[in-house]
């Protein structure tokens, strides 16, 4: 087990900055429930769903960005439970592009590969090792999705969100599974000790002018596009 504790250079979580971010919010005088719950909100909802310019980023510099999506937000969750002796690792997938593509430009929807690479922390809790995917959307994100479709039921499958029921969400830790992009899942590519090892193996099939198009102009279109559902969430 003493390889999900590991640092790594993208878990860089003996970074300064880490160590301060844990030392302020006391993370490490919490049992391991606790240690989870206040860690999995912290990157759920004061790391807001955007589009970081690569996956494969450090922790330290995803704290910088103050964004993430699914890699990025793994990878920060990781950092921070193994900083504290929380276990865990990463599960890899692809999921298909349709389910974002309401925050996709039109011509990005179209440039994207069908297939997207997929992760989400798994945390060891209670002898059993569970999913933390759930990290990925901040609730106030959350919100602005729910007063855009105030009538929506059973299935959600657009904005970065793919649940089975829409009125009854699995995003806070609460010691079991939790979910908000799964049902996109159409590849399951395995367990990983670390986002390093993943991303050795696996890349997005981003080549050439697409990849110029999505690092330069696309993500940047999509994390403005989540910003204005996050403002209608956040309205009284």
């Amino acid at each position: 087990m003493e390889k999900y504790l590991k640092d790594t250079a993208i878990l860089n979580y003996h970074a300064q900055e880490i160590v301060t971010l844990i030392k302020e919010h006391n993370w490490n005088d919490l049992n391991e429930f606790d240690k989870i719950g206040a860690i999995y909100d912290y990157v759920q909802n004061k790391i807001l769903l955007g589009y970081n310019k690569y996956d494969n980023l450090s922790a330290t510099q995803i704290l910088a960005d103050g964004i993430g999506q699914c890699n990025t937000k793994a990878t920060l969750l990781m950092a921070l439970l193994r900083a504290v002796d929380v276990h865990c690792r990463l599960h890899g997938t692809k999921v298909t592009k349709v389910f974002q593509r309401s925050l996709m430009p039109k011509i990005m929807a179209k440039l994207a590969p069908q297939l997207i690479i997929h992760t989400w922390a798994e945390v060891y809790y209670n002898g059993e090792w569970l999913s933390l995917e759930g990290v990925i959307c901040d609730k106030v994100y959350i919100y602005g999705l729910k007063k855009l479709f105030p009538d929506h039921k059973g299935k959600f499958f657009d904005y970065a969100v793919a649940v089975k029921d829409f009125n009854n969400l699995q995003i806070d830790w609460n010691g079991k599974n939790t979910t908000v992009q799964q049902q996109a899942v159409v590849e399951d590519l395995g367990i990983f000790d670390s986002p390093d090892e993943f991303f050795t193996e696996y890349k997005q099939e981003y080549r050439g002018t697409k990849k110029f198009l999505y690092e330069k102009i696309g993500r940047k279109l999509m994390t403005k596009k989540a910003a204005k559902i996050r403002r209608y969430g956040s309205e009284q």
